[in-house]
Parts: C-alpha cells; structure tokens; sequence
C-alpha cells in the first residue's frame, strides 16, 4: 500500500483529497489528511461579519462533512516534516508518505510590527481570523465618529481585494446608519495605488475618489503608537487613527519554518508552473503555502487544484508533470449597496473590462459594479460548501475569456 498524505484541510488540501480519491485506486493507495482543527471555515465570509451580514455560524462547517469515503482523516498537531526520510511527524504519532501535498496555509502575524498588540482587540482590530472579525463586529456598531484607517503592513496577503471590499463596504455601512459625515475613511497601504495592476488600479481607485475614501500610498509602516493612536512609516510619516483595521504580515505556517523547509517568509518555494517543490523530490504545494507570484485567494486555490492533482496522477504513472498553472485569480469585489465588481486575471494578464464568463453575455461584469456580480459574490458560499470542496467540477469551468488563455507549456 502507498500512501498519499496531505497537510492542511482548508480549501486547497480538501478539495485534493476529494479529487485524488476519486483518481487512485483504494487498494493501493491511502489517503491521509492531517489538520488540528476539526472546523472548516469560509475564510471570505469573515470580511461580513464585522457589517452584521454573515455571522461566524454562517462561515463554519465540520471538516468531517467534506472528508469523502476512503480518505482518512487525522486531528492531530504538525510537528515536523521531513522530506529526505518522507516522514511527518505529529504530536500523536508520526506517517511516512510516498507523496506529500503541502497546503498549510498561511496566518497573520502582529507580532512583527511594533506596538501593533499594544491594543489589540480595542482600537486595533482585524478580519483575518474568526475572533477578530467577530471583535471587529462590536468596534463597527460602536463606531460614531473619528477616522477609521485601514492599514495594510506588507504584501503578500490572503486576499489582495480585501481591503477594498471593507473600505467600500465601510462607505454603505455608516452612509446606511446615518454616519457617514461624521467619518474618515483612509487606506494607509504600501502600494502604489488601489491595486496591483494599472486598468484595475484606476478603476478601483476612482471608484474610492467617488466614495469619499481616501488612499495613502506608499505607506511601509513601521510601528504604532497605540497611546497616541498613530501610525508610523519607515520614512518618519505618522497617521492618526481613531479606529484602526490591521491587516498585519501574513506569514507561513510555523512547522514549516520549525522544519527549515521554508523561505524567510514561511512560504515554499514552488514552480509556478507546475506547482511541484523546487527543493523536494515528490512534493507538491499549493493554497497560501505556496510562494508563487499571484493572489492568496479561493480561487487560485482551486485552480491550482486540478493542476496538482493532474500532475500527481501523471508522475504516479510514469509521467513527467505539465507546467500548465498560469496564475489564475479571480475574485468578487463588493464594492457596498448590494453591489459588486468582478476581477480575473493570471501571470500574463492583468485584470481588463469586460463580460465573463461569456464574452459579451456575462452575466458578471468585469471591472464593472453590479448587482447581478453582489449576488453572485454571496451565491458563492453555497457553491463552495456544495460543490468546490465536494471535489466537483464547477458547470461553468472559468477560463481567460477576455484575453485567451495563455499556452505555458511553450515558455
């Protein structure tokens, strides 16, 4: 018998056991997920609760409910891994592998920049973990009056697009209570503008000039003063802040800095082609483990899914991997008033206007606000529970529409 082990069942790692099971025969192969929490959040729907538009309970399913027949699943700590023995050793015991599929994610890590804990869950506060937006929740009904600065400390991030979506839905919140005279909104980022990208930039970035939300660029943050409730920059500039939503660095998981298998950031180094170790010999990696050069999101952990587990089935059989992930994204931006713009884009192609997924047809518009794109943001968490993480393929695969799908393999 081989055995196939998986670290990590957040999205990526649940929706490769769902698919490998159904590519490997039973008797040959045991799959073996291992992760210590035995509850499955829709980490995008955080991003709502602190509006009142999801609770907690909205986000949250068993992590057993998508385990599918066959594949075994092991509530356990990560300890080790160690690649050269093929073995990961855990808190209870330890499994040797024949290939290894890393999806550990990654977390936020406040500690990094100093004085951001200072106040922590009182004027300092975040999304990027249940307990935060939650906290987070109490702060936004509270808040009356005085500047709220959202601050992002460097990239990468889970979710580039998030900070846009609470800046905008910050706008329709307190405009909704009646508030929104008496409020500043600032995104403090490092940055050049809204976004990464030049069309998205502009149009996302107007779209903040319309809002009455005003962008601080550039901005490398270098501590926090939590007494005097300001921000500081490397080069000296200080922001004051009377509410303050921190997404702080976003870092690896630490058994993969424990097990000197990581970058300086915590993330492996992965082709980005391929999605295969560049250190390690039968390893994959994909989700926010990865260190490629595209978006920490949902939806490139499911893209780079059905790469992983094509490539894994070819190398089991003989084959030589494909280098076919192009860096795929896309993402749902609400942008507040039940509205919604729409993102997608690769290494090659950056986000362009546009219908999607049919050209001309939609029904998603593409750098465009709709209704139609907000509800099909929400629709999204059904989808997800129902189908992604279920190891089904979506009835309308996306592609690169607009601007034609790139052929890789001939780079």
């Amino acid at each position: 018998m081989k055995n196939l082990v998986i670290l990590g069942s957040g999205a990526a790692g649940t929706m490769v056991a769902a698919k490998m099971r159904k590519k490997l025969a039973e008797n040959e192969w045991k799959i073996t997920v291992i992760d210590r929490d035995i509850k499955h959040h829709y980490q995008p729907g955080w991003l709502f609760v602190p509006f009142g538009i999801y609770t907690l309970a909205d986000c949250i399913k068993p992590k057993t409910d998508f385990v599918p027949r066959g594949v075994d699943f092991v509530l356990d700590e990560i300890t080790n891994i160690d690649p050269a023995a093929k073995k990961v050793s855990t808190k209870k015991g330890s499994y040797s592998y024949d290939w290894l599929v890393v999806s550990t994610g990654c977390r936020i890590a406040p500690d990094e920049i100093d004085g951001l804990t200072d106040d922590w869950g009182g004027a300092i506060h975040n999304f990027y973990t249940p307990d935060g937006a939650q906290a987070l929740c109490g702060a936004m009904h509270n808040f009356k009056k005085g500047r709220l600065v959202f601050n992002i400390a460097e990239m990468p991030i889970k979710c580039p697009v998030a900070p846009l979506e609470f800046v905008y839905m910050a706008d329709w919140f307190f405009a909704k209570r009646g508030l929104r005279q008496n409020i500043e909104i600032e995104l403090v980022t490092p940055l050049t503008g809204a976004f990464t990208k030049s069309v998205a930039n502009a149009v996302l970035g107007k779209l903040c000039e319309e809002k009455n939300i005003k962008i601080t660029p550039n901005f490398v943050i270098d501590s926090v003063d939590a007494g005097g409730k300001t921000l500081a920059s490397v080069n000296g500039e200080e922001i004051p802040y009377d509410l303050l939503v921190s997404i702080p660095p976003n870092l690896g998981a630490q058994v993969i800095i424990d097990s000197e298998i990581a970058d300086p950031m915590g993330y492996m180094k992965t082709n980005k082609y391929t999605l295969k170790s560049e250190e390690y010999e039968n390893v994959y990696i994909l989700g926010d483990a990865t260190n490629v050069p595209t978006s920490k999101a949902g939806s490139v952990a499911h893209f780079e899914c059905d790469v992983v587990c094509d490539n894994l089935f070819r190398e089991i059989n003989g084959e030589e991997p494909y280098p076919e992930f192009d860096g795929h994204s896309n993402c749902f931006i609400v942008t507040g008033y039940d509205k919604a713009s729409l993102i997608d884009f690769n290494y090659e192609v950056e986000p362009l206007p546009g219908m999607y997924p049919l050209p001309g047809v939609g029904p998603f518009h593409l750098l465009g606000e709709s209704k139609m794109n907000y509800w099909g943001k929400l629709m999204f968490r059904w989808v997800y529970f129902n189908l992604m993480l279920k190891g089904h393929d979506l009835p309308l695969e996306p592609q690169m529409y607009m601007a034609g799908k790139n052929d890789i393999r001939k780079k």
